[in-house]
């Protein structure tokens, strides 16, 4: 399915030795789109032993497009990093962050039960949040994640996220609610949408979630925040630490991050093939309902 998938939706290479390097391309959006989305299908695919072909064609995106080519660098150094998502921290938000208005720590959701109830793992989350969110009573907290319960339309992870919050004693004026996300790419751009909009301290994110989801959710931030940037290395937010729960089970597949930073890039239809070959996201809301 992965080669099909660069034959049939990229039209690029199948393998990694399969393009002549050096081949010449204009410098349009499509070029630049198909040039990003075989990055993420070959690293996806194929891991380290992609280096190489990764590296042509990063040459290739900056010979023709050199913001581009700058900031897909700066993300596939990211995501190839062994360093992402660590060191991990887990219950609660290390010493030394910022005690202002300038942190935001971002709680990423969980799929509500059919009745638009939280499962134990949404609510290991939020318990993880409330700890954080206690240690540093001036940062605020986001909530993210919309409505993936089945039998519940108007229930949204972030809607139960808060009322949660708040029943727990966080005044609801800390509290920010993104609640149209129904993945963790959406839920990078939405909270992004918020937070350049109406929340200019923020200047420092802090990503709560699971542990085995923390490096994506790191991954998918700070990639965001680099795509979003007026030019490369004058990003608006920094991610700067994580709080995690440990969960007993759990992994996301790097093909898993591969469909989800093309969805950053803009390319849905795309993102969702391969969410659906690589991950159980069936029971979720379809393509195009948000």
């Amino acid at each position: 399915m992965k080669k099909r998938m660069l034959a049939a939706m990229l039209g690029l290479c199948l393998t990694l030795t399969g393009c002549a390097a050096g081949t010449s391309a204009p410098a349009d959006p499509t070029f630049v789109q198909k040039t990003v989305e075989e990055m993420a299908i070959d690293y996806g695919s194929y891991g380290a032993e992609a280096d190489s072909r990764i590296e042509t064609l990063l040459t290739q995106l900056s010979d023709a497009d050199p913001t581009a080519g700058t900031r897909w660098r700066t993300i596939m150094d990211l995501w190839q990093s062994p360093e992402l998502g660590t060191p991990l921290h887990y219950d609660v938000l290390p010493d030394g962050l910022p005690d202002t208005d300038a942190l935001c720590i971002v709680v990423l959701g969980f799929q509500l039960e059919p009745d638009g109830s939280m499962k134990d793992e949404l609510v290991q989350r939020l318990t993880v949040a409330l700890h954080s969110a206690e240690k540093y009573p001036n940062a605020y907290i986001v909530c993210t994640g919309g409505g993936t319960a089945s039998e519940a339309p108007d229930a949204t992870e972030a809607g139960e996220m808060a009322k949660w919050l708040e029943a727990n004693g966080i005044d609801r004026s800390r509290i920010i609610v993104e609640d149209n996300s129904i993945t963790t790419a959406q839920n990078a751009i939405f909270t992004y949408d918020i937070l350049t909009s109406r929340y200019p301290s923020v200047k420092s994110l802090a990503i709560v979630s699971s542990d085995y989801h923390i490096a994506t959710g790191e991954l998918l931030f700070k990639a965001e925040s680099i795509l979003r940037a007026n030019a490369p290395g004058n990003e608006r937010f920094e991610v700067i630490s994580n709080a995690a729960w440990q969960a007993p089970s759990g992994t996301l597949s790097t093909m898993f991050q591969a469909g989800a930073l093309i969805e950053l890039f803009g390319d849905v239809e795309t993102a969702f093939d391969v969410y659906y070959d690589n991950y159980d996201i069936h029971s979720l809301p379809p393509l195009g309902s948000h």
